[in-house]
């Protein structure tokens, strides 16, 4: 097994899509959502101003920002929330005192490896400092990512990362709100909200195409998302391929990509009678590109004879498949290493020296290709 590095040359800036928010997601349990910005407050403050004597907004000011509320007023409150129970909820605890020992982790699938490997690098760093994290999945939906960052006002956690850049408008708004530490990563974006630890997916593209051009390949397809970081390292393939004399022969688009049998589906599609002749197919997504490599064996194929595969990824199935996935990707452990460690300096009011960082992407050869 061999591996190569991108070329030593300056990340290439990911344009990332900014989109204007849907219709707000409806709050959990048909609550209506709150805080003191506006809005209905949750039932539990109702009931706690009702015994107070005071507005609800007063209530949510008493426990997120108790110097704007009078000492006698604020005394008061406090009494009722330890009285009613409403402070055994421990983030009502970190809303009281103004702190919490939650990190928020969001993924976009709980089954891609990287993430996990990213998340647990991450908790390495945090969690021998006394903090947790939380981890929840997106499952690249814009109305999940939607409702979380809704509920991480009422949450309140001590910092939020995520797998991936924030796109829409209104939630890199609310993620500035809060005022805490906020991480993006998986991108490389020119405005990132707070914090990043990231890579070009441009750049992942074109190294796919400058792979295939260097093995001799010519007629190439891909598969793979057209949103988000799909459509970045779609972008990057294309200019890849025009700048090497690659013939892209078909684009596939899966976009709601929840397992390997997304790529078993894929790769059959494209073998269908009009893309019979394509050599190489870049897919970009490691559980797609596994999926790929099953199916290219179950239908009997010889690979890289019959056709080539890359993935986007570097898990350890892509290694012990016959005959080895190649893979591009990066040390997903090192980066959320890095992402818990500049989280840190933040909560403990310093700001790292350099708030967006660029990790190396590297490309390992295997029988694939």
């Amino acid at each position: 097994m061999s591996e190569s590095s991108a070329a030593k040359r300056p990340p290439t800036i990911d344009d990332v899509l900014r989109l204007r928010a849907a219709d707000p997601a409806p709050s959990a349990a048909g609550e209506a959502d709150g805080d003191a910005a506006g809005g209905a407050a949750p039932t539990r403050i109702v009931e706690i101003a009702r015994l107070a004597g005071v507005s609800p907004i007063t209530v949510s000011r008493a426990l997120r920002q108790p110097e704007k509320v009078a000492e006698a007023k604020r005394r008061k409150i406090l009494e009722i929330v330890e009285r009613t129970g409403y402070a055994t909820n421990p983030h009502a605890r970190a809303l009281r005192s103004g702190q919490s020992n939650i990190v928020a982790a969001f993924v976009s699938n709980l089954q891609s490896q990287q993430f996990c490997l990213a998340v647990q690098g991450c908790g390495e760093v945090l969690e021998p400092q006394g903090y947790q994290l939380m981890i929840g999945q997106t499952s690249y939906s814009y109305a999940k990512e939607t409702t979380m960052i809704q509920s991480l006002r009422e949450m309140r956690p001590a910092a939020v990362m995520f797998t991936g850049v924030i796109e829409i408008e209104e939630n890199r708004r609310a993620l500035r709100a809060l005022g805490i530490p906020i991480m993006e990563t998986w991108a490389y974006p020119r405005d990132p909200i707070d914090m990043l630890v990231g890579f070009s997916n441009i750049d992942g593209g074109r190294l796919a195409a400058e792979h295939f051009a260097g093995r001799g390949y010519r007629r190439v397809a891909y598969i793979g998302r057209r949103s988000g970081r799909g459509a970045l390292r779609l972008t990057g393939f294309r200019e890849g391929a025009r700048a090497v004399g690659l013939d892209i022969v078909a684009e596939l688009s899966v976009d709601r990509v929840g397992s390997m049998v997304d790529g078993r589906r894929a790769l059959a599609e494209l073998l269908s009678s009009r893309n019979a002749a394509v050599e190489a197919v870049f897919c970009a997504n490691d559980l797609l590109a596994t999926g790929a490599l099953l199916e290219a064996r179950r239908l009997g194929m010889r690979l890289p004879d019959d056709i080539a595969i890359l993935g986007f990824g570097h898990n350890d199935v892509a290694e012990e498949l016959p005959p080895g996935l190649t893979t591009i990707g990066i040390d997903s452990r090192a980066l959320g290493r890095q992402a818990g460690s500049m989280i840190l300096q933040r909560m403990r009011g310093n700001m790292p020296p350099e708030p967006i960082r660029a990790v190396e992407l590297t490309l390992t050869h295997r029988g694939s290709s």
